[in-house]
């Protein structure tokens, strides 16, 4: 099964505006990339429809990211905060809508870096409370043609969904036309003790997938079993991209949001570069070419 391959703006600049997009969306296709990742921070960061005529023009598929930055929660918090985080994936939904971007993925549960212990008794209400609040998203963008797709994060960065088994706990409900899982190859090797197991069990309910080294780096320059990984998305039937998200450590913020103490690559674009040549050259492999 080939799949096509994309990549995050994150790799180079945060936030997306105008300007990066109409730049990076031209360099992502130079490199061969079939699809490009638009995070969206805040509402209004940038336009959707200056982003469809810049899509259109390079021939890449959009796939919606959200973030859920600072005050951005689904549980445990005030009321209003809760309607404005539903509001702002509401918001997601409709550009994915405008762009025909068939998901939006990220880790829409609480703001990423949030822990807290939990007993069993609390993170059921949690999940409770959880599925409570995606509920009314989840209608709305299984009516638009849209799939959410929650993605579990590792312990540093949440403790409410960490592992594919806790999402379906968590999500199961709710799993369906409008909701699914996003599965990240840099949480899945921190969290799940076999990789392949974990991308079995998500089945049907991948959504979508982003791949980076271990480290954070290039695909291929990593210790991650790249080969079972793709046999692993295979036997789950899951045909989608891959996108390649990491993170630059040129930007403060990102920096430390992301934890990029280091470089990882030599620049960014060698890291773009790095990953695409790799899994380009590993499904060719797999094709027979």
């Amino acid at each position: 099964m080939r799949r096509t391959i994309g990549v995050n703006t994150w790799v180079w600049t945060s936030p997306l505006d105008d300007d990066s997009l109409a730049d990076l969306a031209a360099k992502a296709a130079a490199m061969g990339f079939g699809s490009i990742e638009l995070p969206i921070e805040q509402e209004g960061d940038w336009s959707p429809d200056a982003a469809a005529d810049v899509l259109a023009e390079h021939r890449l598929l959009p796939v919606v990211i959200g973030a859920m930055g600072p005050g951005c929660n689904l549980v445990a918090a005030p009321g209003s905060e809760v309607v404005a985080t539903q509001n702002y994936l509401v918001h997601c939904v409709k550009v994915a809508q405008r762009l025909g971007s068939r998901v939006v993925a990220g880790p829409f549960t609480a703001s990423t870096g949030r822990t807290w212990r939990m007993d069993d008794a609390e993170r059921a209400a949690r999940y409770d409370e959880l599925r409570a609040g995606l509920a009314p998203v989840v209608r709305q963008a299984e009516e638009r043609g849209i799939r959410l797709a929650i993605e579990p994060l590792n312990r540093y960065e949440t403790s409410l969904v960490n592992t594919v088994d806790q999402a379906l706990d968590a999500l199961g409900p709710l799993l369906g036309p409008g909701l699914g899982l996003a599965l990240d190859s840099y949480h899945l090797n921190i969290e799940e003790k076999d990789i392949g197991a974990a991308i079995r069990a998500a089945g049907e309910h991948i959504a979508y997938v982003q791949v980076c080294g271990n480290d954070r780096g290039a695909v291929g320059d990593d210790h991650i079993d790249w080969p079972g990984f793709l046999d692993a998305l295979d036997d789950a039937g899951y045909a989608g991209p891959l996108g390649l998200e990491s993170f630059t450590g040129e930007n403060a913020t990102i920096a430390v949001a992301a934890s990029v103490w280091r470089p990882l690559a030599d620049s960014q674009d060698d890291l773009a570069q790095r990953s695409i040549r790799y899994l380009d050259a590993l499904q060719n492999k797999r094709d027979g070419r």
